[in-house]
């Protein structure tokens, strides 16, 4: 008899010793569990330590696990609990269908849930959905914990220019903190621009922190810090989705935590009021700095290939009157070509690119991608349907089974009367039936609760319709498009590496200018897919 190959996974989601000695523990167990039964064969134990399981990109053991079953070199996948799994109701179900599809069982030997089982599917949505909302009340509690240490003046990030932070205090770096004096003594006493001080800062051979080269940004940060004076705010940043993790600027969606005189400062506050003033007076207002800094669809998104540094846009107007808009990397556009100063190489030799050729690009690339949009549209209105048709069945058969037990009750009662069972055998049968009964009518609430989350999904999925149509029916430059869906752009002299939102995988484009002092892209020589890493 073939004997089936059987992998397993564990997952941790700190690195912390004790999670790092259940891992241990986890993997034992495992193998010890494999090992007794007769016709399997153990293949492997994948694992993750310290990550997160509301999201699967990251996972590098999850990962690796899926790609070996869908190559076919597994057969049955254990794991002791839905939770270690995965706690994005989405993400289990998308890959236990996935493994399913390509034969492929996965095992929870806890929740005792077997995906090849008819009812496999209800159980895990089920304990899947329990699962993301206990992930969803452990953030809202990090979170809470997290805000009570910050009120009581426990410092949350990392070092930053003039201090270290160790054990949730701050503490001054002593050689760092004439820097911090510098910037603010030549800003607001010397009165000299932003752009100014960052190239004197370089020239002088002070070097930034956790930065490849000063620049006016840098210089704006530190001044707008006001943990230079004492104080400390938190909460700058906020992760809103529990699931992606990722942060965003807090703009007044939740409280900041402000602390005065909170640690030993570096500048007075005098100096430091100062400084804020003549910011007030010389910097626009923070709702004009946000449009500015996402004026265009590409800001923020154009990297040198290099040196790694931002592309900045650059402005004039040529003698036949056109305006010009250009892109062209910061070091170079400071310093011009990299020369050594202070034993600092600064500068760079990457060419500048005219805005026309970075739309032309993204025209070329939007229009070669393969879409099916027919097949893509008709694949989310099956998704809805499943999704309202599925609840439905689900409930159902919840309630067939309660209905059922109910007529078994009462055919007992039936034999207990014709004397066919006796008295205890009647009372045993039908405590039997009430702990089953019991357990369905919690298991229909825990259903019924899916099936609004599914209502939500629905809802959401025909939303997706509307956005759909539109990106699909886009015509010429398409600058919001192409804001929403570009990760990022690298540019070298003849070459563009794009990377887009909806894609695994980066675009290279060998291109081709006009020669021109324009810059302006006239042909794509060739375009090549690249791995992410």
């Amino acid at each position: 008899m073939k004997k089936l190959r059987v992998a397993a996974y564990c997952r941790v989601s700190t690195d912390k010793d004790d999670q790092a000695n259940s891992l241990v523990s986890q993997r034992k167990y495992f193998c010890e569990y494999i090992n007794a039964h007769d016709d399997w064969i153990l293949d492997n134990i994948y694992y993750d330590e310290g990550i997160s399981g509301t999201q699967t990109k990251k996972r590098a053991g999850f990962n690796a696990m899926i790609d070996e079953a869908m190559h076919g070199h597994i057969d049955l996948i254990l794991t002791k609990e839905v939770c270690r799994f995965a706690r994005n109701t989405v993400d289990t179900l998308f890959y236990t269908r996935k493994l399913k599809d390509s034969g492929v069982g996965v095992v929870f030997t806890i929740d005792n849930i077997d995906t090849r089982d008819c009812d496999g599917e209800l159980r895990l949505t089920i304990m899947a959905s329990i699962a993301q909302e206990e992930s969803r009340k452990t953030s809202e509690r990090v979170k809470w914990g997290q805000k009570r240490r910050m009120e009581q003046g426990v410092v949350f990030g990392r070092d930053l220019l003039g201090y270290y932070v160790k054990d949730g205090k701050l503490t001054v770096n002593e050689e760092e903190a004439p820097v911090v004096r510098a910037i603010f003594h030549k800003y607001t006493v010397e009165e000299k621009g932003t752009h100014v001080i960052a190239r004197e800062l370089v020239e002088e051979g002070m070097r930034p922190k956790r930065v490849k080269i000063w620049s006016n940004t840098v210089i704006l940060r530190v001044l707008r810090n006001e943990k230079y004076v004492g104080d400390l705010c938190q909460k700058k940043t906020i992760t809103p989705n529990y699931l992606t993790h990722d942060k965003k600027y807090n703009r007044g969606e939740e409280e900041m935590v402000y602390l005065y005189d909170h640690h030993q400062p570096i500048i007075s506050r005098e100096l430091w009021n100062r400084t804020q003033d003549e910011l007030q007076k010389k910097l626009p207002s923070s709702e004009q700095l946000m449009k500015h800094s996402n004026r265009y669809w590409c800001s923020g998104k154009l990297y040198c290939g290099m040196c790694g540094l931002h592309y900045v846009s650059k402005t004039k107007q040529l003698k036949n009157g056109v305006m010009y808009k250009a892109w062209r990397c910061y070091a170079a556009a400071n310093f011009g070509r990299p020369k050594e100063r202070m034993g600092e190489i600064v500068g760079c030799e990457n060419a500048s690119i005219n805005e026309r050729a970075l739309l032309f690009c993204m025209k070329f690339l939007i229009s070669h991608i393969k879409i099916n949009y027919d097949s893509l549209r008709n694949e989310i209105v099956k998704d809805i349907n499943t999704l309202h048709t599925t609840a439905i069945k689900e409930t159902d058969q919840i309630r067939d089974r309660i209905e059922a037990l109910s007529e078994k009750k009462c055919k007992a009662v039936d034999l207990a009367l014709e004397g066919v069972i006796s008295r205890q055998d009647l009372a045993d049968q039908t405590k039997w039936y009430d702990e089953q009964i019991q357990d369905l009518e919690q298991t229909l609430e825990l259903a019924g609760q899916n099936d609004r989350i599914r209502e939500r999904q629905a809802a959401e999925a025909e939303g997706y319709m509307a956005v759909l149509d539109e990106i699909m029916s886009f015509d010429g430059d398409n600058q919001g498009l192409y804001r929403e869906i570009l990760e990022k752009m690298v540019i070298t002299k003849d070459m563009v590496d794009i990377y887009l939102r909806c894609l695994p995988f980066a675009v290279r484009m060998m291109v081709r200018s006009s020669g021109r002092s324009e810059n302006y892209v006239t042909e794509i020589v060739s375009m090549e897919l690249i791995d992410i890493p």
